[in-house]
């Protein structure tokens, strides 16, 4: 699985999105699509690639590492702006299928912030305010994210139509 939030550009990029002086990482802008393509695309062709580690905290690349799917049929890229690439991995034909996980919000907010702070990402009242934004907000992005191409599916769905990708029968 390639982690698509990796590739969030640094916190200091002049081309960061900014919302009442601060950097808005929540817009998509705040994320190299294209450099996400790329990779998509070498993995596809070569089967490797070197991917970035991005570090929440410190707002940055901090490495990259080797990323290998060799003799797999298929790999999944996931991250909150996957939707942004679709049709741009579509026109190259590098997608098997898009899909935009349905969760229930509640759920989502409480793993989002209990891996936010066991990780230590931000200060907990940061944490604690922006995942009650993003609770709120989760009924829009999932609508721009199946405006931008992908199927909106519950975990089960979305496990079961990966293995029919697998197995060569899409959308049984």
């Amino acid at each position: 699985m390639l982690c698509l939030d990796d590739f969030y550009k640094n916190g200091d990029d002049p081309t960061l999105p900014r919302q009442n002086g601060l950097v808005d990482w929540d817009a998509p802008e705040s994320w190299d699509a294209g450099t996400a393509v790329e990779t998509i695309a070498r993995l596809a062709q070569q089967g490797r690639a070197d991917v970035p580690v991005y570090a929440i905290g410190a707002d940055r690349r901090v490495a990259t590492r080797p990323f290998e799917v060799t003799g797999s049929p298929l790999f999944i890229a996931e991250g909150i702006f996957a939707a942004e690439i679709v049709a741009e991995c579509r026109r190259r034909g590098l997608l098997a299928g898009a899909y935009a996980l349905r969760r229930p919000r509640g759920a989502t907010f409480v793993r989002r912030l209990a891996r936010d702070l066991s990780e230590q990402r931000k200060a907990p009242r940061v944490l604690i305010r922006r995942g009650l934004a993003l609770l709120r907000a989760e009924p829009a992005v999932l609508r721009r994210q199946t405006g931008l191409g992908a199927e909106a599916a519950h975990a089960r769905e979305f496990l079961r139509r990966v293995a029919d990708l697998v197995a060569g029968h899409p959308h049984r």
